[in-house]
């Protein structure tokens, strides 16, 4: 089997995170890696990068791993953890400018259908409005 983008779901509510998992899971399957995070270590409201980073670690694919967000400080969080990234895995994981939810069963869905990081990148983008 060819090797399917991975997708990450980084949200400031477990809660929140968790159910997008679940959803995309019933949608995708299982053999399509997805990893999610959030909130704080006490159960607070937060994001923080070494979630990211442990969630990138999950979800890795040498396809690539695409990362949905919800608010702006779970995007920078998620970018400083692509820094952090070994530099052979940095190009190849990217944060998608699109809604949390339907950006990532959207991603999902085409990163199943075997498409490159490209193509499940600006699927989910799509769904941004202009």
């Amino acid at each position: 089997m060819t090797d399917l983008v991975g997708i990450v779901i980084v949200s400031h509510s477990i809660d929140i995170a968790k159910g997008i998992n679940d959803m995309v899971r019933q949608i995708a399957g299982s053999e399509l890696k997805v990893a999610f995070c959030g909130g704080t270590a006490d159960g607070r409201l937060g994001t923080n990068m070494k979630s990211v980073q442990d969630a990138i670690d999950a979800a890795w694919s040498p396809a690539g791993v695409v990362i949905l967000v919800d608010l702006g400080s779970a995007e920078i969080n998620s970018e400083l953890a692509i820094d952090m990234l070994p530099a052979e895995r940095r190009g190849s994981v990217v944060v998608c400018n699109a809604p949390i939810v339907e950006g990532a069963v959207v991603a999902a869905t085409e990163a199943k259908s075997g498409s490159p990081l490209a193509d499940v990148k600006r699927a989910a983008e799509e769904l941004s409005p202009q």
